[in-house]
């Protein structure tokens, strides 16, 4: 497989995928997912290409540490990718320490047709040329050349066993330096309280904790380049308003725990039709009685209610979605379109990039310029989270001059 010269430019392909669920049932599930990924990779040929993970290593890191290995091995050494001669990986295995671990997993292959490919070490302040092929685990706060922060726990407080984070890597090819961030923010903890304000108490909760990476990337410590923030962003729709929608001629039946009369569930009936049951909600039930509607033109009825990044309109940029929420699939390795009916089906898995990163991927010297935004494994279970894809391509001087690269592109 040899992506085409790089003289033209580079072919870049930027990757985010929650993979939990593979360590929880590696058998069944990781032969595909790995089988799906290579695909991808085959179709594109990239030179560069970053797989951003959450959840890496599953709920229970210690007992899935071979499967890890094994997983990482086999990226590292399968035929699919021996062509990508240099590589750096960056595992977050201090699962120990409450106050520092992630789950967070960062990959970056290169292809070995990539000639000049520099990463910055943000303690030296300099780019290092990138030779061999390394991995770095447990110790990442020491590492130079990555930025790693969990999320303080008052973001929070209900979650004691938060693993939310970031992890930001630099990079600088075809003369062009930008920053790749894998992100992992703040989940629902609960469908009821989701559903009780619009936009809902967790909307805030992730608002708070992006808007604090964005200003972490582009603060005065080092100079600002075009950035991509890609992973599981856990971006839910409106669900007051999804709701009110979907069951829009129905009629509300509420039940109440006994001995402290909190509310416990939520029951939508059609209002004829032998009161035929439409939607059951509870903490983590959202039972709603026709899942095509999830589906069908890939879901983009529903794309009204992604409200999320509005917020970040002047700070973010994300192409059309094309592709069905990527989230919350079921885990059933026999299931590939199947969601389950513990959350409302949403776009959780993003790629979002500054308004320079959108001029630099849709500049184009040539007229083989393709720009694809795409989930993968739409057919095949790939656990609760489809991975989600960008493909593009750099072409050389696309990117506006970045001060001082060629300066501190320096071989260390």
């Amino acid at each position: 497989m040899a992506a085409k010269g790089a003289a033209a430019g580079a072919g870049v392909l930027l990757v985010t995928a929650n993979v939990g669920s593979l360590f929880d049932d590696p058998e069944n599930l990781q032969k595909n997912w790995l089988r799906e990924f290579y695909q991808v990779v085959h179709t594109h040929k990239p030179h560069f290409m970053a797989l951003h993970c959450q959840e890496f290593g599953g709920k229970n890191y210690e007992a899935s540490m071979s499967h890890v290995d094994k997983f990482v091995k086999e990226l590292l050494s399968s035929d699919a990718m021996k062509d990508y001669n240099r590589a750096r990986v960056y595992l977050d295995e201090n699962y120990k320490s409450q106050e520092h671990f992630t789950a967070l997993g960062s990959f970056y292959f290169l292809h070995e047709s990539l000639k000049n490919i520099y990463q910055f070490d943000f303690k030296a302040k300099k780019y290092k040329k990138v030779t061999g092929k390394e991995i770095y685990s447990d110790t990442l706060e020491s590492t130079p050349m990555l930025e790693k922060e969990k999320f303080p726990q008052d973001y929070f407080p209900e979650c004691k066993w938060s693993r939310k984070g970031f992890i930001r890597t630099r990079w600088c090819i075809t003369d062009c330096a930008f920053d790749l961030v894998n992100i992992h923010l703040f989940h629902d903890a609960s469908n009821l309280i989701a559903w009780e304000t619009s936009p809902s108490v967790y909307s805030g909760i992730r608002h708070k904790a992006l808007g604090y990476v964005l200003d972490r990337i582009i603060d005065q410590r080092f100079e600002k380049v075009s950035y991509f923030v890609f992973g599981d962003f856990n971006f839910r729709l409106d669900a007051k308003a999804v709701v009110e929608t979907l069951c829009a001629k129905a009629t509300m039946q509420t039940i109440r725990a006994a001995d402290t009369n909190e509310v416990v569930k939520l029951i939508f009936r059609e209002s004829d039709n032998d009161r035929k049951v439409m939607l059951q909600l509870e903490k983590k039930l959202f039972d709603y009685f026709n899942q095509d509607v999830f589906r069908d033109n890939n879901g983009t009825a529903l794309l009204e209610f992604d409200r999320e990044l509005s917020v970040f309109k002047d700070r973010l940029y994300e192409l059309d979605i094309s592709f069905p929420p990527s989230y919350p699939y079921s885990e059933d390795s026999s299931q590939g379109k199947q969601y389950m009916n513990t959350r409302c089906p949403a776009w959780c898995d993003r790629i979002l990039m500054s308004h320079s990163a959108k001029e630099l991927i849709l500049k184009s010297e040539n007229d083989e310029k393709i720009v694809i935004y795409d989930h993968i494994g739409p057919n095949v279970c790939m656990g609760d989270h489809k991975p989600v894809f960008l493909s593009f391509r750099i072409a050389a001087g696309a990117g506006k001059p970045i001060a001082n690269v060629h300066k501190c592109c320096v071989v260390q």
